[in-house]
């Protein structure tokens, strides 16, 4: 685990050999333990390295027998061994124990294709000397971020988009199609990023440059058939038994791991099988919160210690009332762009608490997508019932639906705002009822709080949605999320937030083959009668008690729309006040401020929303006004006094 960075002068002039420094030192976070650089002509590249596998052998740059290939890689390969056992069999001959050692004589043996036998989390480049050819590649899912910056002359790439900053000529400055696209879905879709000439490389995508030619493949996607033949019982069975094996292949390692648990059944399933395959006690990290109502809604401890208590691990908890005033601006360095999923707060938390015992850490993420957890699932289920209702009922309910108060930090006005969100969308579209679930803000919103118009740009879910060609539901929505908010929102913000802390974070339940099954199951039997999850839970129910299969949902999150409303209130006047959106020339100063109001008498949850425009602030002062973290803390923390 580490992060890469290099450019190459496409003309073929040399490229400076200093720059790989420069462009390591920023994201020395990344990787703590070790420094590897390579110059060779027009290519400089460099990494900075987290060891955890071959802690003594697996320094980078990893080359080849005779020196002609050149690799640096962030990430791991889980099947790493067999890969190995298959090349050396074939006459292939190692030079180090590393993981990553195997994508260089795999691309000796079959180039660039046989990277398709690869099984894991990873962006890397390799130089090709003799051909002078630069490849990068992304994995399958996207778990490994990769930024890419070009001109005319020349084409860059780094892990985090701050180590681009580095090279002379490259500005910070955002791009108007990114902020409006992060307004409405509350992250940067691929391929833009927050930075104006930034791009990021899309999930299974490998980028050649060579002869000054920049061309680039997309190799995998989700599947799109439906497997009707197999029986229920034959699906739970493969279910339990490709958790297993992908748990079981993602605790290689060199040094100490653990898991984070929440309680909630992805977490829980994770630390189960963790269990089952180490004869030690498996060490589990939880976070809660200290406050009222609100913060006792988002505190999962009780059910994470029912778990820890079950499976007999060695279970520790933070207790925590962030100073989240302060740590916005730190977090937001780290995450190099803005976004308004909370959860990049509470992973920092628990990846900081972690970080004391452990250097890989595996996590739930990724089940809600890949087994159907998500309410948003439900949305088929709960209009065929609503359908049956009289036209005039159905057609004043959705009237209705408009005076229903919204906040999401109360059990009952959540389930008022789930279901003004689900009656606002009843008539709808498939598509459309898709964005409706998953927006932050509607696209008409949008365009009243930006100030100027936004040249038009590709739109990422009717661009996903037509790459979904399948005719499940459910399979399609999956397929929509992993080329949407599953990489460029939660997997981004769990890389960013553990590697902040110095810590690799595993996804199992996003193993490639785990995925394929899943993503070929019908619809009907993920989610049954109204059960989230319904397969996934029938494959652990004789591992996860029933209080913990069917405990309600609750995202891994905070409750920040209610410190919105109050000890936040005072940041987010200042922060979006009159002036200070003036002098950034965005946003519509009465636009934002109807939203703050709206948001405040609960007419409507703005909670990411309001989120979103307060990061997008503290990410402005970060690198357009080059203030550093500490200096803006100090400021908001004044302001919250």
């Amino acid at each position: 685990m580490c992060g890469i960075h290099g450019i190459l002068h496409l003309d073929g002039s040399d490229a400076p050999r200093t720059l790989p420094s420069a462009m390591g030192a920023v994201t020395r976070h990344r990787g703590p333990d070790d420094e590897g650089l390579f110059v060779d002509g027009p290519l400089a590249m460099g990494m900075r390295r987290l060891s955890i596998i071959d802690l003594a052998g697996g320094h980078q740059p990893l080359t080849n027998a005779d020196g002609t290939l050149v690799l640096v890689a962030n990430g791991e390969i889980y099947n790493f061994r067999e890969l190995r056992a298959d090349l050396e069999s074939k006459g292939h001959r190692f030079k180090t124990g590393s993981d990553c050692e195997v994508i260089l004589h795999l691309y000796a043996d079959g180039g660039e294709a046989a990277w398709s036998r690869l099984n894991g989390m990873y962006d890397f480049a390799l130089w090709d000397a003799p051909r002078r050819r630069l490849l990068l590649s992304r994995d399958r899912l996207g778990v490994k971020p990769l930024y890419v910056w070009r001109d005319a002359h020349r084409i860059a790439f780094a892990t985090e988009a701050k180590a681009l900053l580095e090279i002379p000529g490259v500005r910070a400055e955002a791009d108007p199609r990114a902020i409006a696209a992060y307004l409405h879905l509350g992250y940067v879709p691929a391929p833009l990023s927050i930075f104006k000439n930034i791009s990021k490389l899309l999930p299974a995508t490998t980028l050649v440059a060579e002869g000054g030619v920049v061309t680039t493949s997309t190799t995998w996607s989700v599947p799109s058939d439906t497997d009707h033949a197999r029986t229920e019982s034959e699906w739970v069975d493969a279910f339990r038994e490709g958790m297993r094996r992908a748990v079981r292949m993602q605790m290689v390692s060199d040094v100490p791991i653990g898991a984070f648990l929440s309680g909630g059944v992805d977490s829980s399933a994770v630390v189960g099988f963790m269990a089952e395959a180490s004869a030690a006690p498996i060490n589990t990290y939880a976070i809660g919160f200290e406050g009222g109502p609100a913060e006792k809604l988002y505190d999962e401890l009780p059910y994470a210690r029912r778990v820890a208590t079950l499976f007999k691990t060695h279970h520790k908890e933070i207790v925590v009332t962030p100073d989240v005033v302060g740590l916005l601006p730190k977090l937001l360095w780290h995450m190099d762009e803005p976004i308004a999923d909370t959860a990049f707060i509470t992973t920092w938390l628990v990846s900081e608490f972690a970080s004391k015992d452990v250097k890989v850490i595996l996590s739930g993420v990724g089940g809600d997508e890949l087994f159907g957890g998500y309410r948003r699932y439900l949305g088929n289920h709960y209009l065929s019932r609503f359908d049956k209702f009289p036209r005039w009922t159905r057609r004043l309910a959705t009237r209705a639906s408009a005076l229903l108060p919204a906040d999401r930090h109360s059990k009952w006005l959540n389930t008022l705002r789930l279901a003004k969100g689900f009656l606002a969308a009843a008539n709808l579209s498939f598509e459309d009822r898709y964005r409706s679930y998953v927006a932050v803000l509607p696209k008409p919103q949008v365009a009243q709080l930006m100030r100027s118009p936004v040249a038009p740009s590709p739109d990422a879910l009717t661009d996903a949605f037509s790459r979904a060609t399948g005719s499940d539901p459910l399979n399609r929505m999956f397929a929509v999320d992993a080329l949407t908010q599953l990489p460029d929102d939660l997997l981004f913000l769990t890389d960013k937030m553990t590697m902040a802390a110095s810590i690799e974070c595993r996804v199992p339940l996003l193993d490639q083959d785990l995925v394929e099954l899943a993503a070929r199951c019908p619809h009907t039997l993920k989610v049954k009668g109204g059960r989230l999850k319904h397969l996934m839970k029938r494959a652990l129910a004789d591992m996860l008690p029933a209080d913990i299969l069917d405990r309600p949902k609750r995202g891994f999150g905070t409750p920040m729309g209610a410190w919105i409303k109050g000890r936040l209130a005072p940041v987010v006047e200042a922060l979006l006040c009159p002036a200070t959106l003036d002098r950034r020339g965005w946003f519509d100063g009465n636009a934002v401020a109807t939203l703050i109001r709206d948001h405040a008498a609960n007419r409507i949850d703005g909670t990411d929303a309001i989120l979103a425009l307060v990061n997008l602030e503290i990410w402005a002062r970060l690198h357009l006004d080059r203030r550093s973290p500490d200096d803006i803390a100090a400021e908001l923390e004044g302001l919250a006094a």
